[in-house]
């Protein structure tokens, strides 16, 4: 007896929502088809896979053994699949992005060119948002997808995949220009205005963090709402400040100074979240593939 990818496609949509009824709807297709199809799959293979109730189906044992196979089969065809019909469509729509700073500046800004233009006909709605803010508008659904910076929280509403490890340095102005020519420990630093964004950020947890394990409070002077005005502030000699050292770099012409330190500040990572239950327009889909081509 033949069995072919349409019988394989069948038992992996029903497996899948453990429902004939369900897998007919998602094939598009008939209960008595859907039935047909895994009849067949089960006589060639000479085993039962599925246990039929009133509440619906579930994998025998070796039913369960062969989803193992097929699910990773079938997904990737059908990621296939949907990468060739993007290219052969012109995907309309908005896209909201939920996004840090640094997360926009040292990453995504790359990402979101080359998306516009290969599919200028959607529009991006980028928001400013700290880490515990990002993650809190993409959970009510304000945004589609979300870029930021570690430490994150994680849930079971969400996953967080790490696209890119950022080292930060330590940055004042023309003010400190001595400071710079000398080596510094943390706790020098304290005897210096701190520039910092503001408690109840990930940013604020993680120079806490580091602090304490020297033995030092971390108390910036300076609490700045978003990390693009860290720079500013610093450039004008009201505080020493850490900032991602691609940043620095882009930015420090003559008007500003790194620090060096005995202990340098921790590394961060640049983080792609998406929630875990919910279902991404296509063109959602395309910038969340680039993002993720673009972290390999």
């Amino acid at each position: 007896m033949d069995i072919n990818y349409n019988h394989y496609r069948v038992f992996y949509y029903v497996a899948k929502y453990r429902n004939v009824t369900q897998a007919a709807q998602a094939l598009m297709s008939s209960q008595s088809n859907v039935t047909r199809a895994v009849k067949t799959l089960e006589n060639a293979l000479g085993c039962t896979l599925f246990i039929r109730s009133n509440r619906g189906v579930s994998l025998t044992a070796e039913g369960e053994r062969l989803y193992a196979h097929v699910q990773a089969a079938m997904e990737h065809l059908l990621a296939g699949e949907e990468e060739l019909s993007l290219e052969s469509q012109t995907l309309r729509g908005t896209v909201s992005i939920g996004t840090s700073g640094v997360a926009l500046r040292c990453f995504l800004l790359r990402v979101l060119e080359e998306f516009q233009q290969s599919h200028p006909q959607v529009r991006l709605r980028i928001s400013n948002h700290s880490t515990p803010q990002a993650i809190a508008a993409l959970k009510s659904g304000a945004v589609d997808l979300a870029l930021v910076t570690s430490p994150v929280d994680v849930t079971a509403a969400i996953k967080v995949t790490e696209v890119k490890t950022i080292r930060n340095v330590a940055v004042g102005g023309t003010a400190y220009e001595t400071l710079g020519e000398r080596t510094l420990a943390l706790s020098e630093l304290c005897n210096y205005p701190l520039v910092s964004l503001g408690p109840h950020t990930k940013t604020h947890e993680l120079y806490t963090a580091w602090f304490a394990i020297h033995g030092l409070r971390f108390s910036p002077d300076i609490e700045a709402y978003t990390s693009d005005q860290i720079l500013p502030i610093v450039r004008n000699n009201l505080g020493i400040g850490f900032v991602p050292q691609e940043i620095f770099e882009a930015e420090k012409h003559d008007s500003l100074v790194r620090l060096k330190l005995e202990d340098e500040p921790p590394s961060r990572s640049i983080c792609f979240i998406k929630r875990t239950d919910q279902t991404l327009s296509l063109a959602a889909k395309e910038l969340e593939r680039l993002i993720l081509r673009a972290a390999e």
